[in-house]
């Protein structure tokens, strides 16, 4: 058997089924009729047909963005307090003398540590 159907082949074998289809839905609504007495009401008819999706223009999404944007301004605006900050503190910087302590914290760790290593 083949494993690849050429699509006339598929084509008729959906159009088969339809045909079944409608055959039997004829027969379902001829047998509701004779249970209740009364005409049977139209098969289960397929929804209509999905519209396409429309585009919209370069322009148009282009306003859209712009409203975006403003909404997005106003939102910002609203949510910022009133009061404007303060100005950023100085950097602070380190003194000789502060630089010259702090070369000889680290000086004496290490020869704490090299004499504890030699041991």
């Amino acid at each position: 058997m083949p494993t690849k159907l050429a699509n006339e082949i598929i084509t008729a074998a959906i159009e088969g089924f339809e045909s079944q289809k409608a055959q039997i839905d004829a027969q379902i609504a001829e047998l509701r009729q004779m249970l209740s007495g009364r005409p049977a009401e139209a098969a289960v008819t397929p929804g209509p047909a999905r519209r396409k999706r429309r585009k919209i223009s370069a322009a148009g999404r282009a306003r859209i963005a712009e409203a975006q944007r403003k909404r997005w301004a106003e939102s910002k605006k609203a949510s910022q307090p009133s009061a404007p900050k303060s100005a950023p503190k100085p950097k602070r910087k380190l003194s000789a003398a502060g630089r010259q302590a702090i070369v000889a914290a680290a000086k004496k760790r290490w020869a704490a540590k090299r004499a504890e290593a030699a041991k």
